[in-house]
Order: C-alpha cells, then structure tokens, then sequence
C-alpha cells in the first residue's frame, strides 16, 4: 500500500537526487548515519546497490566518425546482438511465438566475438567493432533509478511509537545541519507521510466547510442565532475526551484519529439539536424557563445516553481488538470512544446552564390574551 501512494515501501523516503552514483551512494551512507539515532525511527536502510561484473562498451566517437557511424547506429546494432530484437511472430499450435533475432549464449558472453563482431560502414566495408569501441569486463551496479531523467537513491525508514510529522520535521533538521550537498545535488522527501499530509490537508479545508454549511442549516432549524450559537459550542467539548485518550494511547494522532473527531462532532450536534430544539419548542408552550430546562433536559436524557452507549459499546470490539486493520480502526475508535463520554456529559452540563443564563437575560416575557405568562424571545427563536 505504501508503494501505491508513494512510490516507495516504506513511511518515509529520503530520495537524493544527482548525476554520479558513486556520490549518491555516499551521500546516502551520511544521511543513513545522521539520522540514525533519531527516536521512533526504525528499519533504517540505505537503497541496496550491489556492485556486479558487466561487460563494457566504450564508444571512441573520433574513430566512429572516421568511418561514417554514429553512437546511435553502433547501440542498435549492439542492443540488436546484445538484448535481442522482435521481428516478427511464428503461429505453431495457435500460438504466437516472438522471432528474435540475437547472437547465441556462448558468443554474447564471449568478449573476442563481440570485439570482432563485424559493423557495416556507410560506405559498404566491414569492420570489426573494437576498432570503434572499447571492449572489456568491469563491475557496476545491479540497478540505476531515476526519476524525472535524474538519478536517485533512497534511504528509506519507517516509524514506531511516534507520529510521523514530527518525526519527518526531525529528519530534515538533522540532514540539513549534518549533511552538505555538492552542486548539483538535492534531497526530497517521500513515503507515507506526503499522502497523510495531503490527507489531512483536505479533511481540514472539507471539514470547515461542512462545519459552516452545519451551522447554517443548525440556524434554519432552531431559527435563532443564538441557539445556534450554543449547539455550535458543544463542538469543542467532543475534543476533550478525544484529546485525553490520544494522549494515553502515545500522543499520535493520524489521518484515522481525524475522522474519529468527525464522528465525534456529529454526535454532539445532534445531542445538542435535540436538547435546544425541545427547550423552544416547550418555551412556545409557554412554560417558565427553569421548568423548560429541566422537563426538556429529563426528556432527552434518555435518547442521548441512548445514542452514546451504542455508540461506545461499537466502539469497544474495536478499541481491544487485534489483527489486520488495526492502525486504521483502533486510532478512530479510540478517539471515538473518548470523545463520547466528555461530550455527552458536558452536554448535558454546559447547555443547560448556557440555555438558563441567556435565557435570564436575553427572554421577555409578555401576556398572552388568557393572562398566562409564555416565556419567549426572537432571540431564541419563536
């Protein structure tokens, strides 16, 4: 999965860019060596790059030239004898074969038959390819990678026991102080940790949208603005227990732990919708304010405790549970978890006491035409 949204398998890539592999390779050992005493890192490795026997062609391009050929017309010919060359397909038993023409095993692992294997020049001789090249054994390494045409490697590592932002904050403050590049040369950061960046950059821009599309809609239905106020302000009591069982849990808090506290925001608004839109609806009734706060509260006690210990008793399983799936669903459901019993307790504090306060000196009363006293206010809503 890493290596889908990265590129790479691992949390985070330290990629370094340049044109000479043997500086990358150093390059590499010093980053591998200043970062590796940074806590919470851990199956640090520098990119594997495994010096193996080649054999090697060197071009002499005054030479070709002298014979009317080009680098390119020599590497076809050699890529033909070398690697091979589809040219066309044989049908046997209704299946199609691949026609490569190439030289045999024997003679491509023969350096005295490559250097005398013969080139057609321009003007129709032969002659051997070592009077154009330069041909013989040598080691390089087993893979050259390369991204946008520049070559890299990779130290890669991933993260234990601390969340990976700080982590990454870390490692970059440590490469820039302990390592120099050479002109030419540059570091980029990849892994897991660029889609979680990008993550939870789109679910905070997404989330203060719908925050504010709810809290329009919120005003709609308990037609006041105060109300909607007061609802809006049970939003931030959902983060305390969210907030308090991250911190027991490690203090990590990722891309999971984010929706989590989107759970837990849609449960304190609807636990404050139903608490603010049954006191209206019992102040239009024409009850005191202190009987509508606690007739109101009684009445809703029940749905929302309901709601809360559904809730929590599904979050359960999760929060103990083990195996595949795990880092994505335990961070929520702890956060989940948390969250409920503060947001659900202090809704059912904070309202109430915010309700009668505003209520005291924000509602009017007036006489209704049957002499009955109707506690009311636009402020409210009617």
């Amino acid at each position: 999965m890493d290596e889908v949204l990265s590129g790479v398998r691992s949390a985070i890539a330290i990629i370094i860019f340049g044109p000479d592999l043997e500086e990358l390779r150093h390059l590499g050992a010093d980053v591998e060596a200043a970062v590796s005493g940074i806590a919470g890192l851990v199956d640090l490795q520098l990119e594997p790059q495994v010096p193996i026997k080649q054999v090697q062609i060197q071009f002499l391009r005054e030479a070709a030239a002298r014979y009317g050929l080009t680098v390119g017309q020599l590497t076809e010919m050699l890529e033909t004898a070398l690697n091979g060359r589809v040219v066309s397909q044989v049908l046997k038993d209704q299946q199609l074969f691949d026609l490569v023409v190439w030289l045999k095993d024997e003679a491509r692992n023969n350096l005295d038959i490559i250097r005398n294997l013969l080139v057609d020049t321009p003007a129709g001789q032969k002659i051997p390819l070592a009077q154009v090249a330069s041909i013989d054994y040598g080691t390089g390494p087993n893979t050259i990678n390369r991204e946008n045409v520049s070559r890299l490697i990779v130290v890669s590592a991933n993260v234990s026991g601390r969340d990976l932002g700080s982590v990454v904050e870390e490692i970059q403050a440590q490469v820039r102080q302990s390592i120099q590049l050479p002109t030419g040369y540059f570091i980029l950061y990849g892994g897991q940790f660029e889609s979680e960046q990008r993550a939870t950059q789109n679910m905070l821009i997404f989330g203060g949208l719908a925050m504010v599309i709810i809290a329009v809609l919120m005003y709609f239905a308990v037609k006041s603005f105060a109300a909607m106020l007061m609802i809006m302000i049970n939003l931030p009591l959902a983060l305390v227990g969210g907030i308090f069982s991250i911190a027991l849990g490690g203090g990590i808090i990722s891309v999971a732990s984010l929706v989590g506290f989107i759970t837990l925001f849609g449960v304190a608004t609807r636990n404050g919708l139903l608490l603010v839109d049954n006191y209206n609806n019992k102040l239009a009734q024409g009850m005191p304010l202190r009987q509508v706060i606690f007739e109101g509260s009684i009445e809703r006690l029940v749905a929302i405790l309901m709601t809360a210990l559904t809730s929590a008793l599904g979050m359960i399983p999760l929060v103990i549970g083990t195996g595949a799936g795990k880092e994505i669903l335990q961070p929520l459901a702890v956060v989940v978890l948390g969250g409920l019993f503060t947001s659900t307790a202090l809704t059912l504090l904070v309202l109430p006491a915010l309700y009668s306060q505003f209520g005291k000196l924000l509602v009017p009363q007036r006489t209704l035409p049957d002499d009955k006293t109707l506690v009311c206010s636009q402020f409210f809503g009617d």
